[in-house]
């Protein structure tokens, strides 16, 4: 037997089958999010969810066969890029819900900055596996260099839903690495100390509102509170079973639930109000499973640097489920972040499949690493 199909058979089918499950049901649920709106655009949302899925796993299974090791000479390159996007963005991007976020690149439209997060994982992975040895608070302090550069400049957008993404994947990753946890509980202090001051002089007033809106949402049920209160009936109304696929009379045929965001930020929204609190369970039961999938690859990871791989792409997947399901049933802010795999998000999907696919090269090659 060849190694190509040594690897081919070697494959986390579990992995890949969850991960071709969740995308295809997001396909369906961008659908029937979509499928009762009068302009061509939004008609084509899921066909083009489709096609990226496509790509995606394409991606998936070119990174799933090559060794992860090579990602110590793609790594930097990578997050070079992803600044360089950026910086980009900051000058042609495109606004979106009040954040220059968006880069148009000929046909290709993406965030630059999904693909500064999955690029800083790379490096900070690198980093920590090869400096073990370094004293806690220089490695510590190296990490933080390596994350505010990004930070920053996605908060110059603003997009504030990607800048919390950094801190859970920054702290899953030296977490894994062996910082001392006294280290980790005196950061987490820092931050919760610094929310006030930031929430005061950081924000933008639209920001502000949406927080405002998080703590009373009966504050101003027409203007900043109006979106969480229509997510909540949404959800509200599925009941157990939900109203049913295309069901008429929704509160997303209605237009109550935001049209330019109800296929992306607002999905499980649609998704609770269609299918009900089952079709809300069997999700998250299926991301759940995505989830313990990739901890058993860390588990099982030949070297730190492929588990710090899996602990990072784990955690970025973590806190965008946790942040977006959160917000929309009132648990957290209002952010923007999008749903992985379910929402309509071209390069985001295509990020994610990516990122599991080094998940799936590091399960594939992790005998060879030791």
């Amino acid at each position: 037997m060849t190694p190509f199909f040594r690897k081919l058979l070697g494959l986390n089918w579990l992995l890949l089958a969850n991960m071709l499950a969740l995308a295809i049901f997001g396909v369906v649920a961008i659908y029937s999010a979509t499928y009762m709106r009068e302009d061509s655009a939004a008609a084509e949302f899921w066909r083009k969810q489709a096609n990226w899925v496509a790509v995606g796993f394409f991606a998936f299974m070119i990174t799933s066969l090559i060794d992860y090791r090579w990602i110590r000479w793609g790594a930097l390159p990578m997050y070079l890029a992803g600044l360089f996007f950026l910086i980009l963005t900051k000058f042609i991007g495109s606004k979106v819900y009040g954040a220059r976020s968006w880069l148009h690149l000929g046909p290709i439209n993406f965030q630059p900055a999904q693909l500064a997060v999955v690029a800083g994982i790379m490096v900070l992975a690198l980093f920590l596996s090869q400096f073990r040895q370094m004293h806690p608070m220089l490695r510590l302090l190296l990490c933080g260099a390596i994350v505010a550069a990004p930070i920053l400049l996605i908060l110059m957008q603003p997009d504030l839903g990607e800048c919390i993404i950094w801190l859970p994947v920054l702290m899953a990753l030296l977490f894994a690495a062996g910082l001392p946890l006294r280290y980790l509980i005196c950061i987490i202090l820092i931050l919760l100390a610094f929310i006030p001051i930031a929430v005061n002089l950081g924000l933008k007033p639209y920001q502000q509102q949406r927080i405002t809106a998080f703590i009373n949402p009966d504050i101003d049920k027409q203007g900043a509170s109006w979106a969480i209160n229509q997510s909540l009936i949404a959800i509200g109304s599925g009941g157990w079973a939900g109203k049913g696929f295309k069901a008429p009379n929704t509160q997303i045929e209605l237009g109550f639930l935001p049209a330019t965001a109800v296929h992306n930020d607002y999905i499980f929204s649609a998704i609770g109000e269609q299918w009900g609190f089952v079709g809300g369970m069997f999700l998250i039961g299926g991301f759940a499973l995505l989830l313990v999938t990739c901890l058993f690859v860390a588990f099982f990871a030949g070297d730190q640097f492929g588990l710090l791989l899996v602990v990072g792409v784990t955690a970025l997947i973590f806190t965008h489920i946790f942040q977006n399901v959160g917000m929309t049933i009132s648990m957290l802010p209002i952010t923007g972040v999008p749903l992985p795999l379910i929402s309509y998000s071209g390069s985001f999907v295509l990020m994610i499949m990516f990122g599991l696919g080094i998940v799936n090269s590091v399960w594939v090659h992790r005998k060879f690493a030791r």
